[in-house]
């Protein structure tokens, strides 16, 4: 099956439903993020460190990866930046062009693949920020190895990941609280699902997720060339966070 299709349509159908990664920011944090105070994230709760970004984002070229949703893009861009938001949703991109016309924000939208970046001429980018979505491919190296490509000589590559243990339990279980191991990793959705629930999976525009080796997700990224200097981990809400982190972030350098 079309793996990039079948997210296109679960993220498009998030819009609809509203989950919290696809709500626009409001005005006040537009206003707040032109008076250089802002806050976004990489991964769920923790904010960006603001030193991960230069104290000045006027005419810093960005490129926000992955990353539709009226959240970042527009923050980076009210903030000064020169702000290119990638995503392969298009309803997703819509909530960007919904603040960025909203706010009077200068700030560019295309429809893409992020394993893709050949619309990009080499060295375009000051920045390549790219929140939690590789769970949504199944090859993290393409990512890693155009995102080098894309940006400038000491460039940042700031990316956000859930940590593969989590893929371990059993999804069903995992919904009532219980932590039983079943999966081998590396694991995708339909390693846990029968025919028909594969089916209805689909049917339903469910979002078919990856989990991903540490050895990719950040050896990677120093096979690709970068040098990794920054790195956090966060938790969400879920229970598994009351024995480990959910989430981490790296920052990188070409």
């Amino acid at each position: 099956m079309d793996i990039i299709k079948q997210n296109e349509l679960a993220w498009d159908k998030r819009v609809d439903d509203g989950i919290c990664w696809t709500i626009p920011v409001s005005s006040e944090d537009i206003k707040n993020a032109r008076n250089g105070v802002f806050d976004i994230k990489l991964t769920s709760e923790k904010s960006v460190p603001r030193s991960w970004f230069p104290l000045n984002l006027k005419g810093v070229k960005i490129l926000c990866l992955a990353c539709g949703g009226g959240q970042q893009g527009p923050i980076l861009a009210a903030a000064g930046g020169e702000v290119t938001v990638f995503d392969i949703s298009i309803s997703q991109l819509k909530q960007d062009e919904l603040v960025a016309k909203r706010e009077n924000l200068n700030l560019e939208t295309i429809k893409g693949n992020m394993c893709d970046l050949s619309r990009f001429k080499e060295n375009t980018f000051d920045i390549v920020f790219c929140p939690v979505a590789v769970t949504y491919i199944s090859d993290v190296n393409p990512v890693f190895k155009e995102s080098y490509r894309v940006l400038k000589k000491n460039g940042k590559f700031m990316f956000g990941t859930v940590n593969p243990y989590i893929y371990l339990f059993d999804g069903k279980k995992w919904d009532e609280g219980i932590f039983q191991v079943s999966n081998k990793l590396p694991f995708n959705s339909f390693d846990e699902l029968n025919e028909e629930e594969a089916t209805e999976f689909i049917k339903n525009k469910n979002a078919i997720e990856y989990s991903h080796t540490l050895e990719d997700l950040i050896g990677g990224q120093i096979i690709a060339g970068f040098k990794i200097d920054k790195f956090y981990e966060d938790i969400d809400k879920d229970e598994i966070c009351k024995y480990s982190s959910k989430y981490f972030a790296t920052r990188a350098v070409k």
